[in-house]
Order: C-alpha cells, then structure tokens, then sequence
C-alpha cells in the first residue's frame, strides 16, 4: 500500500499534457489548439487548488487519531465523503444531450462508483466503505438514517437536509460537507457539479497515517483490512482512471466558455475547501473528545 499511495502523492491523477509541437495559429488544427488550451486550463485549476491539497497533505488530524474509537469517529464523517461521489454522479440530470464525449464519460464514472468490481463481485464505494465500517466496528446508522428520511421526505431542500441531518444525527463536520454538495448539485449546472466531483474528491493519505493504520489493523486482529482495501482502491481508480476521466469530462463541458471555465474553478476551489474544512471539524471534535455520534 506505501507504494501505491506514494505514488498518488506524486500524481494525483495524469492531467491532459499539453503537446508542446501544437500552438494556436497552425492552420488546420483549430480542435487541437481549443484542446491545448482546455488542458492549461485543467493545469491553472491544479495549481490554484495546490495550497488546499498541502494543507490535506499536512492535517493535523492524521496526527492526532491514536485508537480505534477515534478512527472510528473519522470513518463515519468521513463516509460521507464517499456519499458525495455517488451524488455527484448519480443525482445529476444526466441527460441524452450535449457532448457526446462527456456523456461517454459520465457513464464510465458512474459505472465505476456504482459497480465497481472487487473480488469477483459488483459494489459500489459507498457500500464498500458501509462494510469496511461495520468490519471495523465502526457505526453507520447515520448515513442509512439520513437517506432513508432524505428519500421520505422527497426532495433535497435545505429545509428538508436539516431536517434529515438532525433526524439521523449526523455528525456536524460531515452536516456541513454534505450541505456543501447539494449547493453544487443545485446549481443545476453540469460543468459546476463536474468540477466540484472533479477536484472535490481528494483523498490524499499521508505516508506516516498508512503506517499507522498498518499497526492499528495488527492490532485489531485485521478488522481494518477492508477499510486499508477500500483506501488502496480509491486511490487506485482515481489516479488510473476516474481522475483523467473526470478531467477530460470537465474539459468538454466547459468547453471555450470562458464563464463556465470561472464556474468550475471556484467549483473546484470549495468542493476542496469544503474537504479541508471536513477534515478541520473531526479534528476539532477528536481534540476535545467528543468522538461519540
């Protein structure tokens, strides 16, 4: 596992290179030069979100979880993190329209987060995590509660997340990130809720916190195998294939536009804002103890 997330440390997810043969004024390659440009584009969103990604890279939280019950506090915030990809893929308005190219893509992303396969068997992220927390021990009650009276209720209203998150006493850093997401997807703007999915869904894993979930698990007798699994395989797709994919679908979206290309890049900026601001609320709440949801 190290090794792999070493490896993500470094990459993140390939961005689209800019070829350097290709400029704007060669005659014939008008597609090729707008795409030159979408990538420089994707790349100046990268590096805008930089200092969010050092700040997840350093959190103080991967230093201050030292045992199992705090852990567990974290897996059932941080689950709904997992939640959010599958509504930024699925609640989507996904309709037969627009770029053909990005159609194929969304599908290809849904088709990951929602039947992913693992052993021989179909899953999604979502239920993959779900598993790995009850293996741990860890308690999901108020995920299934809050969407359970979410679909009760009947739509996503503000009014009606409130209701819910209290409802299914949801711990109040995941309240707040999961109030962030239905921001994005209520702005009914496909590029806005792509780039929010798009460099919203960092997960970046510090070496020394790897270490330490290694030597939890041991001591756990393995009850962290699946939740280690579900970390190496997330990781794993985005950098090899949702996170290129996801890039590309954003590139097509917004295409030459440059209102929609200033949609997505402070999309982006707060979908990862919103990350960091998860984080920094289950750290305060593991400082002072109060671990119990």
């Amino acid at each position: 596992m190290a090794n792999l997330i070493t490896q993500a440390h470094q990459e993140t997810f390939k961005i689209p290179s800019v070829p350097s043969s290709v400029t704007s004024d060669q005659n014939g390659h008008a597609e090729l030069a707008a795409e030159v440009a979408a990538c420089k584009r994707i790349q100046n969103i990268e590096a805008k979100l930089a200092p969010l990604k050092e700040q997840l890279q350093h959190h103080p939280l991967y230093t201050i979880i030292d045992n199992i019950d705090e852990l567990r506090y974290f897996m059932t915030n941080h689950i709904f993190a997992a939640l959010q990809q599958s509504l930024t893929c699925i609640t989507v308005p996904w309709h037969a329209q627009g770029s053909r190219i990005a159609r194929r893509l969304v599908n290809e992303i849904v088709l990951g987060e929602e039947s992913d396969e693992l052993g021989g068997q179909f899953i999604s992220h979502c239920e993959f995590y779900q598993e790995s927390m009850a293996a741990a021990g860890a308690d999901d009650s108020a995920l299934r509660a809050f969407a359970d009276e979410l679909v009760r209720l009947g739509d996503c209203s503000q009014k009606n997340l409130e209701a819910s998150f209290k409802k299914a006493n949801v711990p109040e850093p995941a309240a707040r990130f999961v109030t962030r997401t239905f921001e994005f997807l209520r702005s009914q703007k496909t590029h806005v809720i792509a780039s929010a999915f798009t460099f919203g869904r960092e997960d970046l894993i510090p070496i020394m916190f790897q270490s330490f979930l290694d030597e939890m698990n041991k001591e756990a007798k393995g009850a962290l195998d699946l939740f280690v699994l579900y970390l190496e395989r997330h990781i794993e797709v985005d950098g090899d294939d949702h996170g290129p994919m996801s890039c590309k679908m954003v590139m097509e979206l917004c295409g030459e536009d440059d209102q929609k290309w200033m949609d997505a890049e402070e999309a982006a900026f707060s979908a990862l804002q919103a990350r960091v601001q998860l984080w920094d609320g289950i750290y305060e709440n593991v400082k002072k103890g109060k671990t119990k949801v």
